[in-house]
Formats: C-alpha cells, sequence, structure tokens
C-alpha cells in the first residue's frame, strides 16, 4: 500500500491515480479516502490525477495516540503534497476536511495551490462561542464523544442511517449500501482519532485562515444539512474569503457529494474548469 511516513513517525496511506492537473481529496471524520470513490472515477474519467490520504488515525493510516488536531493533519497533508511534487493543485474538502484544507492553505501557503473547494465543511467554527453566538453549544460535541466512547460500532450505524445523509427526513430512500459504506470506514479507523477528532472539528476557529487565503475557492453547501447547520457556516466561510463563492443546494443533506454525486460532480468540473 501506497504510504509516506510523517516526521513524528506516523504513516499516512494515500491513493494516487491518473495523470494531469491534481485534484487532492479529503475526508470528513470519521471516514477514510475511499468516501471520495465516486469523484475518483468521475475527475479521472475527465482527465485529471486524483489523490486522496487517510487522515492519520482513520482508515489505513496508523492508528497513533497522539496529533489529533488541525496542525498536525495540515501539516500531515503539506507532507503528501511535498512527497508528490504536486504544482497547481486543486485542494476538495468535505466537513472536516473542509478545515483541514483551509488551515493547510493558509499555514502552508499557496505555492502548489490552484483553487480550493470547503463541501459541507466545518469552517468558520462549529462551536457555539461569545464570538460564535451562532454555533452548536459544546454539549453537542460532548454528547458525540460519550456515544463512541459507549458503543462506537451502534453509534456509527445511527449516523449514516439518520442525520448524515438525511435518511431520517420523510420520503427519504435510504440505502443499505450507504449505510454499510460509512460504517465499515468508521469502524476501520481507531476510536482515540475520532474521539479527539470531536474537538479537533468543533472547536477550531478557521477564521484566521479563512482571511489569509487568495486562490479561487469555492463554498459548498446543503441548505438542510444536519451535521453542520448551514447558517452558521457556508455563508460565513464565503464572506471571510478573499475570492469565495458560495453555491447553496436547497435540500441537500451533509453527505451530498455521496447522495448527490452527480450534481456536486458537475458543479466541482465546472468551478476547477473556470
Amino acid at each position: 500500500m501506497p504510504t509516506i511516513k510523517v516526521k513524528d513517525g506516523t504513516e499516512i496511506f494515500y491513493k494516487d491515480w491518473g495523470t494531469g492537473q491534481p485534484i487532492v481529496f479529503s475526508h470528513g471524520w470519521p471516514l477514510s479516502a475511499d468516501d471520495w470513490d465516486t469523484q475518483m472515477l468521475f475527475f479521472l474519467s475527465k482527465g485529471f490525477r486524483v489523490i486522496a490520504h487517510d487522515r492519520r488515525g482513520h482508515g489505513r493510516s496508523t492508528q497513533t495516540g497522539g496529533g489529533h488536531d488541525m496542525d498536525h493533519y495540515a501539516d500531515d497533508l503539506a507532507a503528501l503534497t511535498a512527497h508528490l511534487d504536486l504544482k497547481n493543485a486543486v485542494h476538495v474538502g468535505h466537513s472536516t476536511g473542509g478545515g483541514e484544507v483551509a488551515h493547510y492553505i493558509a499555514r502552508h501557503g499557496e505555492s502548489r495551490v490552484a483553487k480550493g473547494v470547503l463541501i459541507s465543511a466545518v469552517p468558520p467554527i462549529m462551536v457555539k462561542t461569545a464570538s460564535n453566538p451562532g454555533g452548536l453549544p459544546k454539549e453537542v460535541f460532548d454528547g458525540l464523544q460519550a456515544q463512541l466512547a459507549a458503543n462506537r460500532a451502534q453509534f456509527y450505524r445511527d449516523l449514516p442511517a439518520g442525520p448524515f445523509y438525511g435518511y431520517n427526513r420523510p420520503g427519504a430512500t435510504p440505502s443499505e449500501g450507504i449505510i454499510q459504506n460509512w460504517w465499515r470506514q468508521g469502524m476501520m479507523g481507531g476510536a482515540k482519532a475520532h474521539y479527539d477528532g470531536i474537538v479537533a472539528f468543533s472547536q477550531t476557529d478557521f477564521t484566521e485562515d479563512l482571511k489569509k487565503i487568495t486562490v479561487p475557492v469555492l463554498v459548498m453547501h446543503g441548505d438542510d444539512d444536519q451535521i453542520v447547520p448551514y447558517a452558521d457556516s457556508a455563508p460565513l466561510s464565503a464572506k471571510l474569503l478573499k475570492n469565495g463563492t458560495l453555491k447553496t443546494y436547497k435540500g441537500f443533506p451533509h453527505g451530498m457529494p455521496t447522495t448527490e454525486a452527480e450534481t456536486i460532480n458537475a458543479d466541482l468540473l465546472a468551478f476547477i474548469k473556470s
């Protein structure tokens, strides 16, 4: 399996297919590079080079006990882009991966980056604070950690079967395959990484990161996102970005790259080619 060893000894698994302009995909919590299968195959068929990695502690990467924070996530991504010597890359991040992309570009600069895309992403900040009154109370995230610690397998069954893909909405038609694939990806990763990752995705403030970014960034978000509520995320991120474009999807859920792949892929392609 292709892996790189980063400076603390953690091995990061990655996929690297095709040639052409590179598109780098950063997955959401608690998933893996496999969550991008539909996008990877689509963009490979359009002549792009597609790359996706398993975040530390997730998927096939080392189940390390530490380093589950945005600084390490961004540094791991920087190590991968340097190892592959990527230039003119488009970085696409879903959910927690959107935070990773924003922090990577702000922390490591834009010399290798052409554009960015934040899909259903956690920036600017999820948790409710004095400066972010529209955020979710910390107790919500404490509850996620408690559920993970008590019965991770059941928790990882209930999330995709319910709010993640909007399968709890009236008239929704749940896909058993999608639910099981979410569960499979989640259970491949380490409980410690996932437990700490809840703090990383909910409490990191990306405000200053977003302000630093000058490359074009597309912010895509469904207005029926039950995981990262729309009003306190996408519109605020788009405003903070120097060159941000907001695209809102009526009724789309958090996991829209999977359930609404045809629409998302077409809009991604249009943005990358623009």
